[in-house]
């Protein structure tokens, strides 16, 4: 992914791939009923439309009109656009505020299983420089270089915290599925790659996140599915890809409008 160094911080830019899009047909004929002048249309298809589908349009007067002279922007409700979204937590907390959109996001409780075996890999030998380097390969920060690595090694301080806490056996019985902590103390003793290997060879531990999900940071890297109406997103581009917005949410305003087909975007971006 491309980077961009923030306040001396190397950050991984968010990525936005456009999944679906209405066509634009339908909210032209949303307008066209509302006003009853199908025969008005500079579609042929529009001025006979019989209820049937027909094929999409590149372009729509009404709709120009409507969003940009008229404001009368509930014809743009009947498009949705769904993207996927690579970003981070933290600006997951932001997206969140957008109340007029449907939101996916990828689990931590259900996905942080190489996180952890990671980590009981390297506690026998290892350590931290090991445990740095399997971390890394899964890229799952959105920070880079010393930032990352200080991360990790928060992560690090944080699990061995809750070792000292719990005593390592009750904290092995949290982190591995009963098949994985079999799997673990025949190879406890081999090199961590090794060990590594062996332990994802099982099933993962059931909701392991509820034990570690503390260790979670606003810049662990986070993959979502969002679908605005074209609506909400004109609202979204608005206070997102504004000066005033925190700068990866700017990014992911950014990354969003690229994904976006200009037909959309020259209903909800002024000219």
């Amino acid at each position: 992914m491309k980077t961009k160094i923030v306040a001396g911080i190397e950050y991984q830019l968010p990525k936005a791939t456009l999944l679906h899009a209405t066509p634009l047909i339908n909210a032209e004929l949303a307008g066209r009923t509302a006003y009853s002048s199908f025969d008005k249309s500079e579609h042929k298809e529009v001025q006979e439309f019989n209820g049937a589908p027909i094929n999409d349009v590149e372009h729509s007067n009404i709709l120009d009109s409507l969003c940009h002279v008229y404001h009368h922007m509930s014809v743009a409700e009947h498009i949705n656009l769904t993207y996927r979204i690579t970003t981070s937590r933290g600006v997951l907390q932001e997206q969140a505020r957008h109340r007029i959109q449907s939101l996916t996001v990828q689990s931590t409780r259900y996905t942080m299983s190489p996180i952890i075996n990671a980590f009981v890999a390297c506690i026998e030998e290892g350590g931290l420089l090991e445990f740095t380097e399997f971390l890394k390969e899964l890229d799952f920060l959105v920070v880079e270089d010393f930032a990352a690595n200080l991360e990790i090694k928060h992560i690090w301080d944080k699990l061995w915290l809750q070792i000292n806490e719990l005593g390592k056996d009750a904290f092995l019985n949290l982190a591995l599925s009963k098949s994985a902590l079999k799997t673990y103390n025949i190879y406890k003793d081999r090199e961590p790659g090794v060990l590594l290997s062996a332990i994802e060879s099982n099933k993962a531990k059931k909701n392991i996140g509820d034990n570690f999900k503390w260790v979670v940071t606003d810049n662990w890297k986070v993959n979502m599915i969002v679908t605005f109406n074209l609506r909400s997103l004109k609202n979204y581009f608005d206070l997102r890809d504004s000066g005033a917005a925190w700068f990866q949410m700017q990014e992911l305003a950014k990354a969003m409008k690229e994904a976006t087909p200009q037909k959309y975007l020259n209903l909800v971006i002024k000219k």
